[in-house]
């Protein structure tokens, strides 16, 4: 177990930014405009298609992680793209997409340019949705999780949100490993 969280994961990501970044700057800007507006699209389905559009939801994380693996700097561009497309077209998620979803894709995304082990990666991710979680429970007192956690101070919900930060970080690295991976074979050919 201890092989699987220190081996090197990102030779397919740090391949995908050495190509993209031969793009030109136009180039750049218009993939992560049209990334961007993919990004606001999934958040706002959960609005526009009451029921199965929180199954598409959660997806608003992948544009952000490609988007930052091409640079840090084109991730935040993109994160704040999709936050003031979302401004626009569904006010309700301006909450919830710049404080987890977003703010999850570019821990993740930032992580796979940095480091280079599984575990380093999966923890940034935890870092960057539980403080986002915490800060929209605790900070704006907004009931993000509804029932499951009160707005008031608790430290087994703390507890709580550490652990699904992990898993769901966890379960974002290895859908970006296996998508890397094979999106790495189209820019290479």
């Amino acid at each position: 177990m201890t092989v699987y969280f220190t081996k090197n994961i990102t030779q397919d990501s740090q391949s995908i930014h050495e190509s993209l970044t031969k793009l030109t700057k136009t180039n750049r800007l218009v993939l992560v405009s049209i990334i961007s507006g993919l990004a606001a699209v999934f958040q706002a389905a959960g609005g526009f298609l009451p029921g199965v559009g929180y199954f598409f939801s959660p997806l608003a994380t992948a544009p952000i992680i490609f988007c930052t693996i091409l640079s840090i700097r084109l991730g935040l561009m993109s994160y704040l793209l999709s936050t003031f497309m979302l401004l626009i077209i569904q006010p309700s998620e301006l909450i919830v997409f710049p404080f987890t979803t977003g703010l999850l894709g570019l821990g993740v995304g930032y992580a796979f340019l940095k480091y280079k082990k599984r575990l380093g990666i999966i923890m940034s991710g935890c870092a960057a949705l539980s403080l986002g979680i915490i800060i929209v429970l605790y900070a704006f007192k907004f009931p993000l999780l509804g029932p499951a956690a009160s707005t008031s101070f608790n430290p087994f919900a703390v507890g709580g949100i550490l652990l699904f930060a992990i898993i769901y970080s966890w379960i974002w690295v290895e859908a970006s490993v296996i998508c890397f991976k094979r999106l790495n074979i189209i820019v290479a050919s």
